[in-house]
This record gives C-alpha cells, structure tokens and sequence, in this order.
C-alpha cells in the first residue's frame, strides 16, 4: 500500500491565527485512493526546518505532499526548501512566468517584481500551472519518493488535487485500491461502556474499528481496505451490521449527520415543533438548532441558572403561554468539584425530568451538555 505524509506551512498556523482546513481535506481524498497517510507535520516559514521535515518523510514515504509557502513574498519559503532538501538550486522558468502575468491581467492587476519569486522551482522539477491562482505548484521526484508541493490557499490546493494531482497519483503508483471510510455516531453511552460491548471488533485488521469520544458523543469508525469500492463497501456493511445489533438505539447517525438534525428529524416524523428554554449555555444550543431547517421554532435564553424545580415550573408556564408541542428546559448549576445538568421534557407524551452529575473538564460542559437534550429528544 502506498504510503504519504503531508507537511502543512505557516507561521500563522502555528500560532493559531487560522486554523488548517488542507490537512484534513488531503487525508480524505488520500483515503479514497487507497493511500495511507502516516504523518501529518506543521512548520513555520523557515526553509531549513521545512528541509529538515521533508528529508525525514523521504526515507519512509512514497507521496509527500506540502501546502503553502508559494507565494511572492520573503517568508514563502517552499520553492528553496524543497530544493535545500534534495540539494538542488531553484531555477527560472519563463513559461511560469508568462502563466503569472496572464494571470494578473485577467484579474486587472499588474504582477510586482517580487512575483518573479513563482516563476521559480527546484531544478528537474515539474511544474503545475495553476489555473485559478497566481502561485504555480510543483512536483519533483526523487528516486523512491515525489514531493508534491500545493498552495496553502484552499480553493486553489482543492482544484489543483483534484484536477492534477490525483490523475498524477494513479499514473505514478498503479493504484488499484481503495480507502473507505464509515463513522457510526452515538449518544447516551460511554467510550468504555461501547468498548466493553464491541472490543473484539477492534481488534480486526481489515476493516479495522476504533473510537473517538467527544462531550456527549461517541464515534465509532469502520475503515477498509479493498481492490474495488464495492468491495470495500460491503466489508463495511458487514461490520456496520454487528455494530447496530450491539449498540442498538444508541445510534443516531452515520458520518456527517449530527445529533441536532437527528433530534429535529425525530420531532418533525412526529409532526412536533420544539421550543427551548436554557440556562448556564450561553444560547449555544438554541444557536445550533436555530441554524437549521426543521421544527425549531423558539428558544429563550435565561440569565440566572435554576434549581430542577424552578426549571420544571418555569418550562411549563412556557408550554401554557406559548403552546409549541414541546419545550426542553436545560440549566447547568456549578458545584463544588462538578457541575449538574438538569433537563426538562414536556411533550404530548408525557414529562421527564433528568438530572446529570458532569466532572469532565468545565470548557466542556456545554456541548455535553446540549448533546445530552438533543439525545433526550430524539428518544421521545
């Protein structure tokens, strides 16, 4: 199976002042080729430690994939990186230069002289024109080994993989396989607790199973290997199966669907709107139902955190004023070593009050929180 890594670049990513969305975007589609990703790397705009990072994924993968540092300026270091790393100079390539200038003037712009820097790659390299940016991306193959070098601009890195790169990829490594990937979402139920009901499926090789525990949620991910995408599909299937017959309603979703659409797609088969009455959460929860389309019709936010009877009482005047089908009431209440999470139900069916004892770390105890009413509600 072939093996990559990807090394993302920026300053500005290491000092959290934007967040790294390329990364996660180059894992998928290096999943659905069939490639396994080993290593994911950050450095910051220096071409020696770039250098040093690229000839440590050299020795041991086949794809090396970087992002960013191709722009005009000083601090976009990556052309004399890559080159520093396999020891070659950069060389001017008048055609790239022609493509940056044909650029600019489709935008109604004049490249600067510092843009001659794009016209640069490592000597032997090939070069990738980039029809929907400025900066020009590069391959350069070694002997074991290309180094595949994207700009960090997002849209720009996404055209360029899916239009260049992975035909590239399939030409160079004969790929013949897949990765497929399934995560099984559940809520009202511990990591350890899921572990103890489907621990010999972790222990499988191909697919293989493990878990991912957020506030409120645990994920369980199915991943295959196989010639073909049906092939890996129905490795998938088969596990999925001895998954849903052992966690059962504890399942709420698959992949990309959250436990909020579930909870309102539960009330909307039922033909209910929703109200929300929250205390302690900031508007988190009401903020995330609101974003949606569904029966979502009201919340209120409260300034003052309430007892499990002022919550109970407060909820149901709510219901007699406003008469949606149901409200949910939520309020969290500080202790000495924890926090208590008292939720309140009322619905054409009935009542349920619940009160939860939470000691996971307190930056969290609103998301757990909010999963834990969007569970109560989807089991109504």
């Amino acid at each position: 199976m072939p093996t990559a890594e990807i090394i993302t670049i920026g300053t500005e990513i290491l000092l959290g002042e934007i967040v790294d969305t390329n990364t996660r975007y180059l894992s998928w589609k290096l999943r659905e080729q069939g490639i396994d990703l080993f290593k994911q790397t950050t450095v910051g705009d220096n071409a020696r430690r770039i250098a040093q990072a690229i000839q440590e994924s050299i020795s041991i993968a086949d794809i090396i994939i970087t992002t960013g540092g191709l722009g005009p300026t000083v601090d976009d270091p990556t052309r004399e990186a890559v080159g520093l790393a396999v020891g070659v100079e950069t060389e001017f390539r008048d055609e790239l230069w022609e493509q940056i200038q044909e650029r600019y003037q489709r935008f109604g712009r004049t490249p600067t002289e510092n843009n001659k820097r794009q016209a640069y790659v490592p000597r032997g390299a090939i070069a990738v024109e980039n029809p929907v940016g400025t900066a020009p991306a590069f391959i350069l193959e070694t002997k074991n080994c290309a180094i595949i070098s994207l700009p960090g601009v997002p849209r720009e890195m996404e055209h360029l993989m899916e239009s260049t790169i992975i035909p590239y990829l399939r030409r160079r490594l004969d790929l013949g396989s897949v990765i497929k990937s399934k995560i099984i979402h559940t809520a009202g139920v511990g990591e350890s607790q899921i572990d103890d009901l489907i621990g010999d499926l972790e222990l499988l090789e191909n697919p293989t199973v493990g878990l991912a525990a957020h506030s409120g949620q645990v994920d369980v991910r199915i991943t295959a290997k196989a010639d073909s995408e049906e092939n890996a599909q129905a490795m998938i299937q088969e596990v999925e199966y001895k998954l849903r017959e052992r966690l059962g309603d504890w399942i709420f979703g698959i992949d990309r669907e959250s436990l909020e659409v579930a909870s309102l797609n539960h009330l909307q088969v039922k033909g209910w709107n929703l109200a929300v009455v929250e205390a302690g959460l900031d508007g988190e929860l009401i903020h995330r139902l609101a974003s949606l389309e569904g029966p979502f019709e009201s919340g209120q936010v409260l300034t003052s955190r309430l007892s499990a009877e002022s919550l109970y009482n407060f909820v149901k005047n709510y219901r007699q004023l406003h008469q949606p089908d149901v409200v949910l009431g939520i309020s969290i209440l500080d202790q000495d070593v924890r926090q208590l999470i008292n939720l309140v139900v009322i619905s054409p069916e009935g009542e349920k009050q619940v009160s939860l004892p939470y000691g996971g770390p307190p930056e969290n105890a609103i998301t757990w929180a909010g999963n834990q009413s969007l569970d109560l509600i989807r089991k109504l």
